[in-house]
């Protein structure tokens, strides 16, 4: 938003700072359940509090045990492995269905458009526990529930809507006459999409591919209707954690969680802007 011009009236000045006052709010409110988790990661204490060392800067009071116990416990990496597993698969599946049904549904002559984005993208509506139990009731009437490739398509499933929607918005700026001029010249369909079309919605399609990583791999609901013991990924081991044993280990994944999704929440920006740039919207 740009400065006050000098003669905004007293009105104008008021809803000017009364906004950022009000945004700066929110964004605390947001961030700092956050922001806290992380010093206490670094406890020496087997506590979910500050102690008063901690609060006293003494560094005896800080410890990287508990990324230790996390780096070194077998059940923490054997739920970060199939985490690892699970994730990748699920992305590569979400974000080629998705990427084909954006593609489909950005034609002009397809019919009904409307219900059937709405219907593709009904698991990001759909309360999460519904979604669950009606997988779980699904996936086991064909043998999937808790084998390895249930929950990879359940976590698919889940994924596919984000890439549907980062896809559609990316097309939104695509020139079809590209598409058109290609077929002129003898490029086949699949040329065309390879050689014309992905290069432009290349930044749509790994922003639709991060945000259904991300899906997977903090999807805690899901995998416990479907998964099994073998399946137990780095949410469900957290969430188990919470309710057998208080084990201030997860608040150090949940850190490292922070961080992994600042990384990619930060490569979502730069494919933005990249994404902005080949569409036009912005300067180079």
């Amino acid at each position: 938003m740009s400065a006050l011009p000098p003669y905004a009236s007293v009105g104008q000045r008021t809803w000017y700072y009364s906004f950022r006052i009000i945004c700066g709010l929110i964004f605390f409110f947001l961030i700092f359940p956050v922001l806290v988790i992380i010093p206490l990661s670094f406890n020496a204490q087997n506590f979910f509090t500050f102690t008063p060392e901690m609060l006293s800067f003494d560094p005896a009071g800080y410890s990287l045990k508990h990324y230790e116990d996390f780096f070194t416990n077998s059940d923490w990496q054997t739920a970060m492995w199939n985490s690892v597993r699970i994730a990748p698969m699920a992305t590569i599946l979400a974000t080629g269905f998705g990427t084909v049904a954006a593609i489909g549904l950005s034609q002009s002559h397809m019919p009904a458009r409307s219900v059937i984005m709405a219907i593709l993208i009904s698991p990001m509506i759909v309360p999460l526990i519904i979604s669950a139990a009606g997988m779980y009731f699904f996936y086991s009437r064909i043998g999937l529930q808790g084998t390895y490739w249930g929950v990879v398509m359940a976590h698919a499933a889940l994924g596919t809507p984000f890439v549907i929607i980062t896809v559609t918005a990316t097309l939104v700026g695509f020139d079809q006459s590209l598409v058109r001029a290609a077929a002129n010249l003898g490029a086949n369909p699949v040329t065309t999409f390879f050689r014309v079309q992905m290069p432009l919605i290349l930044p749509g399609v790994i922003s639709g591919a991060l945000f259904a990583f991300i899906t997977s791999f903090d999807e805690v609901v899901v995998v416990l209707f479907l998964g099994s013991a073998s399946q137990k990924t780095l949410p469900w081991q957290m969430f188990t954690g919470l309710r057998e044993q208080i084990s201030p280990t997860i608040l150090a994944v949940a850190t490292l969680l922070v961080a992994i999704s600042i990384v990619l929440l930060t490569v979502l920006e730069l494919l933005r802007r990249r994404s902005e740039r080949l569409r036009g919207l912005s300067p180079g």
